[in-house]
C-alpha cells in the first residue's frame, strides 16, 4: 500500500532530517515509527501526505507516486491524527466529525449518519456527546473524536503522529486498546509515530526504529526487534528490560504446553485462552499464586503452561 524508496529530507541549512529511507507498509498493516526526538519520524509521516516535500526519493501509495498528484486531493484521501487533535472549537462534536464528508460533497443527512456511526465506533454516544463542544470533553474523549474525524471519509491510509501522547497513562492504555480493536475491525493501513518503545511494541505489526540523523536502524516485528536488536543503538533504545517486553509480544506456543494429567487441582488457577501472550500467562500465575496456568481453546483445555515452559519458548525464539 505504501512504499518509500530512497526518501530523504535535507533542509537549506544542511540539516539531514531523513536519510535515504526505504520502507514498505503492506495493506492493512499497522507500522510504528519510533525513535528519539529529532530522528525524522514525524518528518517521514508528513512527507507521506506532503505536508513536507521530500528532497530525494519517491513515495508511492497503492502504486501511485504521491508527488505527481494534487496535495489537497491527496490529503483528503488520507486520515491524519495528531497529538493536539485540532478540533474546531466553535463547532459541536458531531459537526467536527462531519467536516470531511461535507468537503467531499456529501449531503448533510449522509454526513450526519456517517459521523454518528463513527462516534459509536470509537465509544462515544452521539446522542450524549454530539451536541457538546470540544472544551466540554476530556482529553481522552477529544482524542477519540479526532480518530473518528480522521475515519470519516473512509480513507484507506491513516497517519497518526503521537496520537495518545497528550493524555494520562491510564487513559492512554485504554485509547491504545480501543484503537487496536478498531484496527482489527476496519483493517486500515496505518503509520503511527511515537517516542515510546512500549507503545511501539504493543501497537505495531512491524516497528521501524529511527536513529539520530534520520537513519533507519532496524525494521521488523516487535518480537524480532526485542530478541535480535540490529546494533548497539537499537539495543540501548529498547532498553535493559527488553526481555520482559518480549513477554508482551510473544503468543503462547502449543508446543511448550504440558499435559493436564498429573496437575493437581490445587496447582491450577484460572485458565487463559490459547491466543494469549506469555505476559498474560505469567500474570495469571502471579495473580492466582499458582505454579501453572491452564490454557484453553474455546471451552476445551489443551494443556498447562509452567514458568519453565515460558523460559523454553523465550530461549528458543532467540535462536
Amino acid at each position: 500500500m505504501i512504499r518509500l524508496a530512497g526518501v530523504g529530507k535535507t533542509y537549506e541549512d544542511g540539516t539531514v532530517a531523513v536519510h535515504e529511507l526505504d520502507l514498505d507498509v503492506a495493506a492493512g498493516e499497522l507500522v510504528v515509527l519510533v525513535g528519539p526526538s529529532g530522528c525524522g519520524k514525524s518528518t517521514t509521516l508528513k512527507m507521506i501526505n506532503r505536508l513536507i516535500e521530500p528532497t530525494t526519493g519517491h513515495i508511492f501509495i497503492d502504486g501511485s507516486d504521491v508527488t505527481t498528484v494534487d496535495p489537497v486531493h491527496l490529503r483528503r484521501g488520507i486520515g491524519y491524527v495528531i497529538q493536539q487533535i485540532g478540533l474546531f472549537p466553535h463547532q459541536k462534536i458531531l459537526r467536527n466529525v462531519m467536516t470531511v464528508p461535507l468537503l467531499y460533497g456529501e449531503s448533510t443527512a449522509t454526513a450526519k449518519q456517517r459521523a454518528s456511526e463513527l462516534m459509536d465506533l470509537v465509544g462515544l454516544d452521539p446522542a450524549t456527546y454530539g451536541e457538546r463542544y470540544p472544551h466540554e470533553l476530556s482529553g481522552g474523549q477529544q482524542q477519540r473524536v479526532g480518530v473518528a474525524r480522521a475515519l470519516a471519509a473512509d480513507p484507506p491510509v491513516l497517519l497518526m503522529d503521537e496520537p495518545f501522547g497528550a493524555v494520562d497513562p491510564v487513559v492512554r492504555i485504554r485509547l491504545q486498546e480501543e484503537f487496536l480493536r478498531l484496527q482489527r475491525d476496519l483493517g486500515k493501513t496505518v503509520v503511527l509515530v511515537t517516542h515510546d518503545i512500549d507503545e511501539a511494541v504493543k501497537m505495531g505489526d512491524r516497528v521501524a526504529v529511527f536513529a539520530t540523523g534520520g537513519r533507519l536502524a532496524q525494521f521488523g516485528t516487535p518480537a524480532e526487534l526485542l530478541a535480535h536488536p540490529a546494533d548497539e543503538f537499537v539495543e540501548d533504545f529498547v532498553g535493559a528490560t527488553r526481555g520482559l517486553r518480549r513477554l508482551t509480544v510473544t503468543p503462547i506456543d502449543r508446543d511448550h504446553l504440558e499435559p493436564l494429567e498429573g496437575v493437581t487441582t490445587g496447582d491450577l488457577g484460572s485458565a487463559i485462552d490459547v491466543d494469549a501472550t506469555l505476559e498474560e500467562a505469567l500474570a495469571a500465575m502471579l495473580r492466582d499464586d499458582k505454579p501453572v496456568v491452564g490454557v484453553k481453546d474455546g471451552s476445551q483445555f489443551v494443556g498447562v503452561l509452567t514458568p519453565a515452559g515460558i523460559h523454553r519458548q523465550l530461549r528458543e525464539s532467540l535462536r
